[in-house]
């Protein structure tokens, strides 16, 4: 989509938020696969209150469109490389996903900016109860781990959760049993694969800091060029 804003910005594509905060749970009614892509029927209803055709629904943390639907259902396309990257590959009839609607302007951001576009997936390693929290360590590669830091955000199947700890292969976060309860975190089990989205500022400090923020930064940036503009304390 491309606008004009006041004369003088060019708007060439519209971002799409989520927010990490899980609605509802939906329940997948049929996959229909093609050679390399599958098309989702999903049950809902909280999402479906004013959907229309072309609004995007992360369903287990993915951004998908809605193409098609009715008062309780929805329908999305998946192609390849969201399959290849994701776990709604392995989606199966009857299965349970977290659904969110995109962020709207003004809406309380209770979680942090989730794009919905899935980095890659996890394996759940290990679960443990400490008190009320069950704590979850997920294994993930070198990769996608240079962006999860203690303390900082992740998306997990589209949960917006709090990083505890990092490891050489994996990391932890810890569930209060609310959110354990309304999503699909709460029953599932070692073994079970995970999408996982990293925290997007992190790449964005990255990429400015290798030069690639703007043709004329050739030299790019460091930690005593981030203090000195304020961007870090």
């Amino acid at each position: 989509m491309t606008g004009n804003v006041s004369g003088q910005v060019e708007i060439s594509e519209v971002v799409i938020i989520f927010t990490g905060i899980v609605e509802e749970l939906g329940k997948v009614r049929e996959v229909r696969k093609g050679s390399q892509s599958c098309q989702l029927d999903i049950a809902a209803s909280k999402v479906l209150t004013d959907v229309k055709l072309g609004d995007s629904i992360a369903v287990n943390g993915v951004c998908l469109t809605v193409v098609a639907f009715e008062t309780d259902r929805f329908t999305a396309d998946v192609m390849w490389e969201t399959l290849r990257k994701t776990n709604l590959e392995k989606l199966r009839s009857g299965d349970t996903v977290n659904l969110e609607r995109a962020l709207r302007l003004g809406d309380r951001m209770g979680g942090h900016l989730v794009l919905g576009h899935v980095d890659g997936v996890g394996r759940i390693i290990e679960q443990r109860r400490v008190d009320i929290a069950l704590v979850t360590r997920i294994g993930c590669s070198p990769e996608l781990l240079q962006y999860v830091l203690p303390k900082g955000s992740v998306a997990v199947d589209g949960i917006s959760l709090t990083v505890v700890e990092t490891f050489a292969d994996s990391f932890t976060v810890s569930l209060i049993p609310h959110t354990a309860k309304l999503t699909t975190l709460g029953w599932k089990k070692p073994g079970d694969m995970v999408n996982l989205e990293t925290d997007i500022i992190g790449k964005y400090v990255e990429h400015l800091m290798k030069g690639k923020g703007s043709a004329s930064n050739k030299e790019g940036m460091d930690l005593a060029f981030l203090h000195e503009h304020g961007f870090i304390g």
